[in-house]
């Protein structure tokens, strides 16, 4: 599974982009986007922005979970109090197309989700992208916290970078 993880401003600018694979069920951590959609996912994610403002003034919830989909891409949400987006897009599996058939039964048999049964709605995936939310908003927090950092600048941080690896690494 292949997250891209962004931080989007009040301005729809984006301050914080990171890309990662699953540290579960195996996994190295490492992104699996394919190389002719890997561009595309800065789009997907603001493209979703426009669901994320009609949603976000029905709830009063900070996490969103699962507003929107794109292809075999699903996108969750998560608001702080000052409308800074959380967004992260999931992509279970995406090169079925590349893999040999025994790593195919392989994957279908690993207790893992493939991306014709990931369900982004099950309690287990929902609360493991809520968990994944919640540090990487409490590390938020710190960030702008600091004096040096102003408002809606890009965060170039490597600690910040480093905690959401390890919040990634940890939930995802």
């Amino acid at each position: 599974m292949s997250y891209y993880f962004a931080i989007v401003g009040t301005r729809d600018n984006p301050l914080f982009e990171h890309e990662f694979g699953t540290s579960k069920a195996g996994g190295d951590g490492m992104a699996r986007f394919r190389d002719d959609a890997r561009h595309m996912n800065q789009f997907i994610v603001h493209s979703s922005l426009d669901i994320v403002e009609e949603v976000q003034w029905g709830t009063g919830q900070m996490y969103l979970k699962h507003i929107d989909r794109f292809h075999n891409n699903f996108i969750s949400c998560f608001l702080t109090a000052g409308n800074i987006k959380f967004l992260l897009l999931t992509s279970p599996h995406p090169d079925h197309s590349r893999m040999s058939t025994a790593s195919m039964s392989s994957l279908r048999n690993s207790a893992y989700p493939s991306a014709s049964t990931y369900n982004p709605n099950a309690p287990a995936a929902e609360e493991a992208i809520k968990n994944f939310f919640m540090d990487v908003y409490d590390s938020w927090l710190k960030t702008i916290m600091n004096p040096f950092y102003s408002l809606n600048q890009p965060v170039k941080s490597p600690v910040f970078r480093a905690r959401v690896a390890a919040a990634a690494k940890k939930y995802l």
